[in-house]
């Protein structure tokens, strides 16, 4: 039988949305329950896909090395860095299309991340309604900036820790809303999540969204 590196992405199940409204969670719940693999975007993100980022420097003649932190999280504006990251998820999702072809679950996969974009899963999946997208309301988005380190903790390498902060959780905001404004156009289902259901609460409701293909 020909191998086919497609098959993966276009039967996996993909939740995108905004950060911190549980897409994670709700991920490895549905593997644990249904028995799926489950791709965490983040934790590739950080590791493979930094290499691959660092190549991808190289071979372009520029330097491998991380660009200044201030430069990237203070001298900025959310504005522009939330189009600096729209703009970014394109090639990583490249890497992300790489990642799945090198899997072959013999069930369906679950990708969960805030880059796995509506414009850019639409057009591989067999249907949108593999897709949810995931987004905080105000509210909840600041509850969870109070309640989990990683959300809280100040940017480290920076010199003012507090615009980095305010920076980041800007831009996070705005390309939360770019998500949603995709995914209404595409017709890909979008829940807002508002503290009102627990993690495992939230598992069923999207459980139920996907409920055909599980």
């Amino acid at each position: 039988m020909e191998f086919d590196a497609t098959a993966t992405a276009r039967r996996a199940l993909w939740i995108g949305g905004g950060q911190w409204a549980g897409k994670s969670t709700v991920a490895v719940n549905l593997a644990l329950r249904h028995g799926l693999t489950a791709y965490l975007y983040d934790r590739h993100d950080a590791r493979g896909h930094d290499d691959r980022r660092i190549a991808d420097q190289v071979r372009r003649g520029e330097s491998p090395a991380s660009p200044d932190p201030d430069a990237v999280w203070v001298r900025t504006d959310p504005t522009r860095m939330a189009a600096e990251t729209l703009a970014g998820f394109a090639r990583r999702f490249a890497w992300v299309l790489d990642d799945l072809s090198a899997l072959v679950p013999g069930r369906r996969l679950v990708a969960e991340g805030w880059g796995l974009r509506p414009e850019l899963v639409a057009p591989v999946v067999e249907s949108v309604r593999q897709m949810v997208v995931l987004v905080p309301t105000a509210e909840f988005r600041a509850h969870q900036l109070t309640r989990l380190p990683r959300a809280s903790n100040a940017l480290a390498g920076v010199s003012d820790p507090e615009r980095a902060n305010r920076n980041r959780w800007k831009r996070d905001e705005l390309v939360a809303v770019d998500a949603v404004a995709q995914a209404e156009e595409l017709g890909v289902r979008v829940v807002e999540v508002d503290g009102s259901l627990d993690g495992e609460q939230l598992t069923d409701l999207v459980a139920e969204h996907f409920a055909a293909y599980l």
